[in-house]
């Protein structure tokens, strides 16, 4: 089983949206976190259930990654990557079309909005979410109040706060 810290975007059935982001260039490739230049591999588009989701993970960053393939993991601390998410966020900035997103590790079960409904309700009305950045359309849907921050134009999100130290990190 493959724990991945990453960044995953739910477009919906916006196929043309989510190939636009799988192609957009990260410019730099890397993202800078501490001390450490972290590479990101390509974008990955599939579908998962109703929706189609665009993953990009940094490289060597999480365990058991196929695509990292026998390249050791870099340990990072909770503030490198909190540097890392950031750096992901920077990213998803250059996205649209999308509906919910989030970084993190394994934030897969916070994008649907199905989910979101029955399993987080009381957390999306609270904006406890870190870093959980949904389209205005969605908010609205959901009837969530005025606690959400614009994240970018028709993008409302829950401030981004970064890692805590935990048994994930090096710290």
């Amino acid at each position: 089983m493959a724990i991945c810290f990453e960044l995953v975007v739910n477009f919906g059935d916006n196929l043309e949206g989510a190939q636009s982001a799988a192609l957009t260039n990260p410019s730099p490739m890397t993202i800078r976190a501490g001390n450490h230049r972290i590479p990101l591999h390509r974008a990955l588009l599939n579908r998962s259930g109703s929706y189609i989701e665009l993953s990009v993970m940094p490289v060597a960053v999480g365990w058991g990654v196929g695509w990292d393939g026998t390249l050791t993991r870099t340990r990072l601390s909770a503030a490198e990557l909190t540097k890392l998410g950031g750096g992901h966020y920077i990213l998803l900035a250059k996205f649209n079309g999308y509906v919910a997103a989030k970084v993190g590790w394994d934030p897969e079960g916070f994008l649907d909005p199905v989910e979101l409904r029955s399993d987080w309700a009381d957390e999306l009305a609270e904006g406890t979410i870190n870093g959980l950045v949904l389209c205005e359309t969605l908010r609205d849907e959901l009837g969530l109040g005025d606690n959400y921050a614009e994240f970018q134009p028709g993008y409302l999100w829950i401030p981004y706060r970064g890692e805590r130290p935990s048994t994930l990190t090096a710290d």
